[in-house]
């Protein structure tokens, strides 16, 4: 090959990346766009948040049947909503046959543990992520009014897809007293996640387990 076609092969492939890379970053920039929208002035600290029937709490990694400081600052938040009466009730949402352990057994035991009424208490198990937790808990749940409560960049995702869901939703950003190495993954996982989160929308996919309608959480949010 001589040097001029070298070098309109170098150009090519430089263009094919520079324009790859520029699809790449409208797509991640776009969806961050249109959550930040979603979710403007819909996210508070626990101490503010506003009034719901419910509170739902996405589930996260356990370890040895136990909640993870992700998953223990999203439950600290949520018992801080029930006692100050911001919530009747609340709904744990993750993957009851999680690689980690089973997430509704770890959460349900947290808040019993920390003086919460297990009547109060619902578990979804196929709440395998955000979307479907969000989708479960209207069609499955009868919830259409909830505070929603997860960390960060995560916590507006979530309220995004509950309200694409059907449900008035509200945010609680949790703390977490995690390492610095643990909280740049999540905001890296994050930013990955929201271009999902679109296609999910624009799919209007049904939730991976489809189940019939529960109204347990209807009677312990009124009761």
């Amino acid at each position: 090959m001589s040097s001029s076609g070298g070098s309109k092969l170098r150009r090519r492939i430089f263009r094919f990346v520079g324009s790859a890379i520029a699809v790449v970053l409208a797509v991640v920039l776009g969806s961050a766009g249109w959550i930040a929208y979603a979710s403007f002035g819909r996210v508070h600290d626990a101490a503010d948040s506003p009034v719901a029937p419910v509170v739902i709490v996405l589930g996260s990694q356990v370890r040895d049947g136990k909640p993870m400081k992700y998953l223990s600052g999203r439950l600290d938040a949520a018992i801080a909503v029930l006692e100050s009466g911001r919530a009747k009730a609340v709904l744990v949402s993750g993957d009851a046959n999680g690689k980690s352990g089973n997430e509704i057994a770890a959460m349900t035991n947290y808040l019993v543990d920390a003086g919460i009424d297990p009547a109060k208490i619902v578990g979804d198990d196929y709440g395998l992520d955000t979307y479907d937790t969000c989708h479960r808990a209207a069609t499955t749940f009868g919830v259409s009014k909830a505070l929603v409560v997860s960390q960060g960049l995560h916590v507006s995702r979530a309220v995004a897809l509950c309200r694409d869901a059907g449900v008035d939703a509200q945010g609680v950003d949790a703390e977490c007293e995690c390492n610095w190495l643990a909280v740049a993954r999540n905001y890296g996982r994050e930013w990955l996640a929201r271009p999902k989160a679109i296609l999910d929308l624009w799919s209007g996919r049904e939730p991976a387990v489809v189940t019939p309608p529960d109204d347990s959480l209807t009677t312990a949010s009124v009761s």
